[in-house]
């Protein structure tokens, strides 16, 4: 019995609490989504039986100790990679019964028979930031001295890590994921150690070309499809990101999401009383149901959750010990406070839409395994070093 008790509180129940309350979002979210006509199956029931999919997905994370992990890196991201070089080279097709679909022009899922759609790419997240964070915990041991070179030398480990996933997912093309995939590399390198004298340069320049090809993108697209050979469908997220009432077909879908969230003023229509139609609700723009029906305050407890989310793992990357457990803290925040913000800033004409989900809240099986892979080795991480990692008692994991 006291055996089974240190068992328990051992296990991060804030952390528990935190998925739980994500859980209650989504299916309410998404029942609501789900009444528009255009659905013939219950979201709500799929999505409970991902949440428990990714509830075993935990479970068995909880079997492997933080520095497990650490050694398994490497080959849990030679598994993702071969997954992402199957979808490249099976063969494809339009129907929905072969193994990779070509869906929108995309090749960006498997179909397995019983499981449905799974998507590589979203598992490949949290392989990189293992591998990655291996990489950077292995430099700096082997690394005593810290010299310019021996940091150049990181980056371009880190570098070598993330360009070769980077490359196959943007084959498929997937540039919503892409952009995850750049946006851990980067979170995770401001953390490193490498010194600012290499970061910031770095950093000034791909913001320039950023910026530069943008600007082409909005003001000379035709240069980019010249030089780049970049298709020209590609500019239309961009242009009705832009000019969304130029575009009647096109920017139907953001019209429609800032329409929604807008209606929604403060208080919003309550549950199951949107009104203004936008199709696919219940995935990428499930933050436009909430907005809705819930207002502005509902929409804000929502953020809230986010934040408190963030604050927790902030809190076990700064209480933890091991370097390598820091990083992956490091990796998991800038994964999901850029899918926060790119989902919602996309939903109300901040930023683009690319097809990024909402965390926890929109539909999706892959999605929400990938997440919940990725909170599984931060349950590890507080389960194997919360008694020892710390010299009193008052400093041990808690909110």
């Amino acid at each position: 019995m006291e055996k089974e008790h240190k068992i328990i509180d051992k296990i991060d129940w804030t952390l528990v609490l935190i998925i739980f309350l994500f859980f209650l979002v989504s299916c309410i979210s998404i029942s609501s989504a789900q009444t528009s006509d255009q659905y013939g199956m219950n979201f709500v029931i799929r999505q409970a039986f991902w949440y428990g999919i990714g509830i075993v997905i935990i479970g068995f994370s909880l079997l492997l100790e933080p520095s497990q992990y650490n050694k398994l890196s490497y080959y849990l991201y030679g598994f993702g990679i071969i997954l992402l070089i199957g979808l490249i080279v099976a063969p494809h097709c339009v129907e929905t019964g072969c193994l990779v679909p070509r869906k929108n022009g995309a090749i960006s899922w498997y179909i397995l028979p019983g499981a449905g759609q799974i998507q590589p790419s979203e598992f490949m997240k949290p392989f990189i930031i293992l591998a990655i964070s291996r990489v950077i915990s292995s430099h700096h041991e082997k690394v005593r001295l810290k010299t310019f070179k021996s940091d150049f030398l990181l980056l371009v480990k880190i570098a070598v890590i993330a360009i070769i996933p980077l490359g196959l997912i943007m084959m498929q093309p997937d540039l919503g994921t892409s952009l995850v995939i750049l946006v851990i590399v980067a979170g995770m390198t401001l953390v490193s150690g490498i010194t600012w004298k290499i970061i910031a340069p770095l950093f000034i320049s791909l913001s320039i070309i950023g910026g530069t090809i943008l600007s082409l993108a909005i003001y000379k697209p035709e240069i980019l499809i010249k030089y780049l050979e970049v298709p020209a469908y590609q500019f239309d997220r961009i242009n009705t990101w832009i000019d969304p009432e130029s575009y009647p077909d096109e920017g139907r879908q953001l019209r429609s999401s800032i329409m929604s969230i807008g209606s929604g003023e403060v208080f919003g229509k309550g549950f199951m009383g949107k009104q203004v139609y936008l199709p696919e609700r219940h995935t990428d723009f499930i933050f436009s149901v909430i907005g809705e029906e819930y207002g502005f305050i509902g929409s804000s407890l929502v953020i809230c959750l986010f934040f408190v989310l963030v604050y927790h793992l902030t809190k076990t990357a700064i209480l933890t010990k091991e370097k390598f457990n820091t990083y992956v803290c490091a990796g998991v925040i800038s994964m999901i406070t850029f899918h926060v913000f790119q989902n919602i800033g996309m939903t109300i004409q901040v930023l683009p839409i690319t097809g990024i989900p909402l965390p926890f809240i929109s539909y999706g099986g892959s999605s929400l395994m990938g997440n919940m892979l990725a909170l599984g080795v931060i349950f590890s991480i507080r389960f194997y070093h919360k008694e020892y990692m710390f010299s009193t008692s008052s400093d041990r994991f808690y909110m």
